[in-house]
């Protein structure tokens, strides 16, 4: 399997630095990552380093916690696509979420997709999946339904537990074929990855993106 078509080669540790992003993106054109996944500060390094390149430009939203405001992260992803983001990886309300605000979060899907659309550019809405019951996940498969958002996201990698093969499963059942599924967090070897892949992902997150496609 070629899985660096897969991956999504990440950096958004807090002390990251403008030469750990540089490493990434040789590494990422390097290999072939699907995309560069960076802090939105260095969304034009990333950018310009990986000028008329092949791995495209992801940043992230409203992260790691998700609980801005709406048109906050509206305004994150306008700004970063002016700067060059193709693909935004955003944070849904777990506030609202476990407040039951529905009309909150609805529109807050709606919001994303919106702002992202309407550039072109593709949006990923991270679910934060470890922190969410099985009734909470597939009242959000509907409204990602409902905004018709490119891809749902599992998880930060930063609060509560990331990917598993059971969760990607059930997002691919939930979900219409229209929506891709981005399994994040925990993602270190070869096999767990390919074992995501084959449950439903179709791109993988992950900062060990070197390690995994070298076996």
């Amino acid at each position: 399997m070629d899985l660096a078509r897969f991956i999504d080669h990440t950096i958004l540790k807090p002390d990251c630095a403008l030469a750990d992003i540089k490493k990434l993106c040789e590494e990422a054109d390097l290999y072939g990552f699907a995309t560069v996944c960076v802090p939105p500060y260095f969304v034009k390094d990333a950018t310009k380093a990986l000028e008329n390149r092949i791995p495209k430009i992801s940043t992230v939203v409203g992260f790691p916690f998700g609980y801005s405001a709406t048109p906050a992260k509206v305004e994150e992803i306008k700004k970063a696509i002016d700067e060059g983001a193709t693909e935004l990886d955003a944070v849904l309300n777990i506030c609202a979420i476990k407040s039951k605000q529905w009309n909150y979060v609805r529109n807050e899907f709606e919001s994303l997709s919106t702002a992202s659309h309407m550039r072109g550019k593709v949006i990923k809405i991270i679910f934060e999946t470890g922190l969410l019951t099985e009734a909470e996940i597939l009242k959000l498969c509907e409204f990602a339904a409902e905004a018709q958002v490119d891809f749902v996201k599992t998880s930060t990698g930063f609060n509560g537990p990331g990917a598993t093969v059971g969760v990607v499963g059930l997002l691919r059942k939930k979900l219409p074929a229209s929506i891709k599924i981005k399994a994040s967090g925990g993602i270190r070897d070869r096999q767990f990855a390919e074992e995501l892949i084959a449950s439903g992902a179709e791109r993988i997150g992950t900062s060990s993106g070197v390690k995994i496609v070298n076996g």
